[in-house]
């Protein structure tokens, strides 16, 4: 009985007393390969043995190829093995490798911010693209100028009715057109622009396609005996 007690005691004590939590255990520096292949190349770093500690690595990275069998056989990813065991060893192991060792200082480099487009846009319902198209216009010339001028400014309406949901004049996209060129496009006295109620219902029924949704209702026949 004194001995199921004692053995009760040492259960109780393992198991909840001195219970390893993972806020007490080492860092793990990639967890996608788990506490076990950490603690494995913990142990390949103590060992003295160069050939001993050689033939572990080699047995620790053939387990790592083990968790992605269907990239095991891959150049680039057994590259990758051996990268990230140095780097989970923090670059303690000196060993043979088929590949150069990563070196640290350029893991650790920041890479160089962003520069952020400045580009501004004069009217925002004609976004970005509208400009782009201007300057494209501004080289050409004759006919082709004339043509590429005259579809900008139908795009120009088309933008201004759908983002402003209203009917615009014609005479005000001629004047941002011009603004927009610095005077270089100018369209014909005798241009037609697009009617207004075909841009809107236009758009009405491209936002009807892509709101509507299909209900499939299933009839209950009743069964005729």
């Amino acid at each position: 009985m004194l001995n199921n007690l004692v053995g009760f005691f040492y259960y109780f004590c393992g198991k909840y007393i001195f219970m390893e939590y993972n806020t007490e255990r080492d860092h793990l520096t990639i967890p996608e390969y788990g506490r076990h292949v950490h603690k494995m190349i913990n142990h390949a770093t103590s060992l003295t043995d160069k050939e001993e500690q050689q033939k572990c690595v080699d047995a620790i990275i053939s387990f790592m190829g083990q968790m992605n069998p269907h990239l095991r056989d891959v150049k680039e990813f057994t590259h990758k093995l051996w990268d990230h065991l140095h780097i989970m060893s923090d670059f303690k192991l000196e060993i043979k490798s088929p590949y150069p060792k990563p070196e640290a200082a350029k893991l650790e480099e920041k890479p160089e911010p962003m520069a952020y487009p400045s580009n501004k846009i004069r009217f925002s319902y004609y976004g970005n693209t509208i400009p782009t198209m201007i300057k494209t216009a501004m080289k050409m010339e004759g006919s082709e100028k004339e043509i590429m001028t005259g579809m900008i400014a139908n795009q120009m309406k088309k933008s201004y009715i759908l983002f402003n949901e209203s009917s615009v004049d014609n005479n005000i996209i001629r004047l941002h057109l011009m603004q927009m060129s610095n005077d270089q496009l100018k369209l014909a006295d005798d241009f037609e622009f697009i009617r207004s109620a075909s841009v809107r219902q236009g758009g009405a029924n491209s936002n009807k396609k892509n709101n509507g949704k299909k209900k499939n209702y299933k009839k209950n026949y009743k069964k005729k005996y």
